[in-house]
């Protein structure tokens, strides 16, 4: 626990303070209506949306997260959520065009514009409560989790106390600002938060235990932990770390931020873009901030805490008040920031403040966008008033930070919900990316999808099924037990049946009517020859739609992706490797990274032109 000082009291007081004006400040204008509540009015820069998606992404349990996987894989270990750049850039280049321009008030809503008749409503309506109620409660239960542990090692709090002092204010200017309020203040608390990470990073390294980062990396628990790459020798976390996730992870899984294709509270902010090219660039410097400026700093905090920290037991040891059940490697992270200086120790809680702020607020107002949207005026109250829509948006704003506070009261680590989160929607990725260029994905696709990846995740989860299949920890014996296959294959698993499933459904089953077709083809003009049978069946009828011969930009957008790959990954790595100090290595990746940076401009600007 440490002892705050009138600086430290000053800097964080001054910070709420901060949040609360703006949120007070667009009150007014927010609430006008469901659209400005929810989506701005739909006029919002690409810069302030950019920081916005970093900010809602740069979480109170996402240090944690990292020194989690570092501690326990080493930095190789974070492929886990880098292989997700692919679905990111993705978007960027292909799907962020095509989401501005179907002009949804939410991803969820889509559903009735690419599909038609009953199965598209209830998928609509379904996906509002499973994704805007129940997904959503997890990953902020995940976060408010976080909370809980930074109060608890750094400030002494009890779990309520935490939840009262951080969701309180999170909550009022959530409620009070809507989507516009969440937006503003993410600018603030992204540079808040990046501020603390890295005076973080850079006291921690250079504690006296630690000795500063040249005796950081010759330290023996911290000498192979620091590979950006798995070791090659090692086939099973070869697979594991690196393979599955970039093989099949990336377009297969379903997770709140990186949804292949584009989705959730990244739909959101594309969908408020003022035009297609600042949905375009809102998600490019997403995705370079995310990925390329992030990371490094947690990552060198979760190196240091091993060489201050070497095991759980050293930190039950300098912190005997933690509930044994909230124990584990991910609360090396706070413990570290126990040994900041004043002054810095309130810039740090503020940035810790600040990150938990970002995610909740956004994740508060996308789920509730969901609940008055696409479940309010679809099942309940279609004739309901602007009025009546943002008071039922900011009563489900409050309702859903409490179910998330009750839920973060009973878990146990970040980890353990981002793997079963995973698990979920194993399999339905793809449908994401397909459905906008292949006519034959349908309602009932999805549908099984949902609900297949659902299931066997739920079996291999909380029945014998996964311990028998893939192996594990016996919770009776609590011994080692080993399955008819490999403990990684778990995913691929799920994914495999999972799209075996829908794939047979969407081949075998009744397509959507022409109808719906021909609608959302005019609409949205994705081109293709995924497209090619209804544009001849459309012909046959007389019915005017683009001509098939019309320039298809989706090839242009995966070269653009794959330069992209090169540039982040590259930045990301070679940022490492001066850190790290090995000059040779950074060198020769800056001069590939700007190489790449100059070819990609060059070539966005060719998709732009086919684009635009």
């Amino acid at each position: 626990m440490v002892a705050l000082e009138t600086l430290d009291y000053a800097i964080i007081i001054g910070f709420f303070a901060t949040t609360l004006i703006v949120g007070l400040l667009v009150a007014k204008k927010s609430g006008k209506s469901s659209s400005e509540y929810f989506l701005s009015g739909r006029n919002m820069p690409w810069w302030l949306l950019g920081i916005s998606m970093v900010a809602t992404t740069f979480s109170t349990d996402t240090p944690n997260l990292v020194t989690d996987i570092v501690r326990n894989q080493g930095v190789s270990g974070n492929w886990v959520w880098w292989a997700f750049l692919i679905t990111g850039l993705l978007t960027v280049f292909v799907y962020a065009k095509l989401w501005r321009k179907s002009e949804v008030n939410t991803d969820i809503e889509f559903y009735e514009l690419r599909y038609g008749g009953k199965p598209a409503k209830f998928l609509r309506g379904f996906r509002a409560v499973y994704l805007g109620v129940i997904f959503n409660v997890m990953a902020m239960s995940a976060v408010t989790l976080a909370a809980i542990k930074i109060g608890q090692i750094m400030l002494g709090l009890t779990p309520l106390e935490t939840i009262g002092y951080a969701g309180l204010v999170t909550v009022i200017f959530s409620t009070i600002g809507g989507f516009k309020g969440v937006v503003y203040t993410d600018f603030i608390l992204f540079f808040a938060a990046m501020a603390g990470g890295i005076g973080a990073a850079y006291y921690c390294v250079n504690l006296p235990e630690v000795g500063g980062m040249q005796s950081l990396m010759a330290n023996e628990a911290v000498i192979n932990k620091i590979n950006i790459l798995p070791d090659l020798d090692d086939s099973t976390t070869l697979i594991t770390l690196l393979i599955i996730p970039l093989a099949v992870q990336w377009w297969s899984a379903w997770y709140p931020g990186a949804e292949p294709g584009g989705g959730g509270y990244i739909a959101q902010r594309m969908l408020a873009a003022k035009n297609e090219n600042h949905a375009i660039g809102a998600t490019f410097f997403f995705n370079i901030l995310h990925y390329a400026l992030r990371p490094w700093p947690w990552i060198l905090v979760a190196l240091a805490s091993l060489v201050v920290y070497p095991d759980i037991a050293s930190i039950k040891d300098a912190f005997p008040n933690v509930a044994e059940s909230k124990l584990g490697d991910d609360l090396a992270y706070s413990a570290m920031l126990t040994k900041l200086p004043n002054g810095l120790l309130g810039v740090v809680l503020t940035s810790l403040i600040a990150a938990y702020m970002s995610t909740i607020s956004t994740h508060l107002n996308w789920g509730s966008s969901y609940v008055v949207n696409d479940f309010y005026v679809q099942q309940i109250n279609k004739n309901a008033s602007q009025k009546e829509l943002v008071n039922v948006g900011r009563i489900s704003t409050v309702l859903l930070m409490i179910i998330s506070a009750a839920l973060a009261l009973v878990l146990n680590n970040a980890l353990q919900l981002f793997n079963i989160i995973l698990m979920f929607g194993a399999g339905t990725g793809l449908i994401f990316i397909l459905r906008w260029f292949w006519w034959r994905i349908n309602a009932w696709s999805e549908i099984t999808a949902m609900f297949v990846s659902g299931v066997i995740s739920i079996i291999l989860n909380f029945t014998d099924a996964g311990l028998y299949l893939f192996g594990g920890v016996d919770a009776v014996s609590e011994l080692a037990v080993a399955g008819l296959l490999p403990g990684y294959m778990t995913y691929p698993f799920v994914v495999l049946i999972t799209t075996l499933s829908w794939l047979a459904v969407t081949l075998f089953g009744k397509p959507e009517s022409d109808a719906v077709l021909f609608r959302f083809y005019e609409k949205i003009r994705p081109g293709g020859p995924g497209w090619l049978r209804i544009l001849n069946r459309a012909s046959k009828e007389d019915i005017s739609l683009p001509a098939r011969n019309t320039k298809w930009n989706v090839p242009a957008g995966i070269a653009a992706t794959l330069v992209g790959l090169i540039v982040v990954y590259g930045a990301l790595f070679a940022t490492g490797y001066w850190i790290y100090g090995w000059t040779t290595l950074a060198t020769i990746l800056t001069i590939l990274t700007l190489i790449a940076a100059i070819l990609l401009y060059k070539l966005w600007s060719k998709v732009k032109e086919v684009i635009f």
